[in-house]
């Protein structure tokens, strides 16, 4: 399980710290793609799995389905951790989620997310000022 914040830099080349306690995680490697609210989404190869198999049972008729598998899908890379703990993000993926150096890895239990620091923040504050009536639309789905 994923949870917590923090803080790391993306290197000149493109590199990024992942935290030391998931390292066990991703020791097969993992898969970086396309996220939502613009960051990127990073999943262990069985989370990843799980997710690929879905994402192709959806019917390929419907527009929405279709987009939604090649943001997915198609921007997908794997990765592996070196031997400091980093994976390598392609530019198109740091240009899709706008990072700059300063990066937040975010965990979400069966994913981690990384962020732009600025981004996470200026996310983070609006969700926080709506965080009343978030958890009362979680009420209405049994949370």
């Amino acid at each position: 399980m994923f949870i917590g914040e923090y803080f790391h830099n993306l290197d000149d080349k493109g590199r990024l710290a992942i935290p030391k306690k998931f390292h066990a995680s991703f020791k097969v490697g993992g898969v970086v793609t396309r996220g939502l609210d613009n960051c990127l989404f990073f999943y262990t190869k069985k989370e990843w799995e799980k997710l690929a198999e879905k994402l192709s049972s959806l019917p390929f008729s419907q527009a929405n389905t279709r987009a939604f598998a090649r943001l997915m899908l198609a921007g997908a890379m794997d990765v592996k951790l070196d031997k400091q703990g980093r994976i390598i993000l392609p530019e198109y993926l740091r240009k899709f989620a706008s990072l700059g150096k300063a990066v937040v890895v975010a965990g979400l239990y069966n994913r981690l997310e990384l962020w732009d620091s600025a981004s996470w923040e200026v996310y983070k504050k609006r969700t926080e000022s709506k965080s009343n009536d978030i958890a009362e639309q979680m009420a209405d789905l049994g949370i």
